[in-house]
């Protein structure tokens, strides 16, 4: 499977009929929110497709945004203490960045640059295809605000 992001409308509707789907709008809406605001809730790629399709209602877009995860044209990863986020870039095995203050998310590319970048230390008898990392920090911006603060 090959990394699925920058598409646009034409690419992602020949990627629906490639995946059985039929091409609708509210795909469309879907699919266009999440490639403009990668690593975004479901709540705020509603808010995105509805600037395209204001009609889209909320059970449609977690309707498309299941089967789409689940056809392996979006990705759906959960932060730690944060609802899930779904992105564009699948295929490969990138990792996630989070800012634990501000919630900012960027792609880690992996380690080795090859599934599975970590040998785990017991598989349980399984092949182990994916490993999904996340990295959770302070970004750069959240740390320059908290020097900027004097202490008490």
């Amino acid at each position: 499977m090959e990394t699925t992001h920058g598409q646009g409308s034409e690419g992602w509707s020949a990627s629906l009929r490639e995946h059985g789907r039929r091409v609708t709008r509210q795909r469309l809406a879907v699919l266009g929110a999440v490639e403009r605001h990668p690593h975004s809730s479901a709540e705020a790629i509603l808010a995105s497709a509805r600037e395209e399709l204001p009609e889209i209602t909320a059970q449609s877009v977690y309707v498309v945004l299941g089967d789409l995860t689940d056809l392996g044209m979006l990705r759906r990863f959960e932060p730690p203490h944060s609802p899930a986020l779904y992105e564009t870039r699948v295929g490969d095995n990138h990792h996630h960045a989070i800012c634990s203050i501000c919630g900012r998310v960027e792609d880690v590319e992996c380690a080795v640059g090859h599934a599975p970048c970590l040998t785990p230390s017991e598989t349980h008898g399984m092949t182990i295809m994916i490993a999904d990392v996340t990295y959770v920090g302070i970004c750069s911006d959240c740390a320059a605000k908290q020097a900027a603060v004097p202490a008490p």
